[in-house]
């Protein structure tokens, strides 16, 4: 029995979002003029993505070790932390709501693909992360998931579901823990 064949892979038209040529131009940019940037260069990186079609509230810190895969389907609110290293992983759209803190390794992943086919088809599904939220290191989130208002993910959590506002919420897979206390 064969489980999955990839030379039967395709990509299906129009997945990236955008021509080959502008995908590659945006890969380009972001291992150097991005990635090669200054830490303080925020507003910098920030131009950057924006020239490339991402949508980019005030005062957001995005740093230069940050890697996102297609600009043009990412949202991100006013005052948001997007720390070292975190992978940005875009085949769809992501959301990020105004106040959110993402800390380092953090890894959005709205790809996936269907191993109950052959052809191992790829499909995306969105990521929306709502205000006040704050994911702590190394956290993973798949496609699909919404996070909840002012929801803390905590370390090296796997988040496969979504989770509720004001939680606090950790685990492989995470879940739900304790209420978080506003002051």
């Amino acid at each position: 029995m064969k489980y999955q064949d990839l030379a039967q892979f395709r990509q299906p038209a129009g997945f990236r979002g955008r021509n080959a040529a502008i995908v590659i131009l945006w890969w380009t940019i972001q291992s150097t003029l991005f990635s090669w940037s200054p830490q303080p260069f925020f507003r910098w990186r920030i131009f950057l993505l924006r020239m490339f079609g991402a949508k980019i509230g005030k005062n957001v810190r995005i740093r230069s070790t940050v890697r996102v895969t297609y600009p043009w389907k990412i949202k991100i609110g006013d005052n948001c932390w997007i720390g070292d290293y975190c992978d940005i992983y875009s085949l769809g759209n992501i959301e990020l709501g105004n106040n959110v803190a993402l800390a380092h390794k953090v890894y959005l992943c709205t790809g996936n693909h269907d191993y109950t086919k052959i052809t191992f088809d790829i499909f995306e599904k969105p990521i929306k992360i709502e205000d006040e939220a704050w994911l702590a290191n190394d956290v993973f989130v798949g496609c699909g998931v919404t996070i909840g208002k002012g929801c803390v993910i905590g370390a090296r959590s796997t988040v496969l579901q979504n989770m509720p506002e004001g939680m606090i919420c950790y685990g492989y897979p995470a879940k739900p823990m304790r209420k978080r206390i506003k002051k």
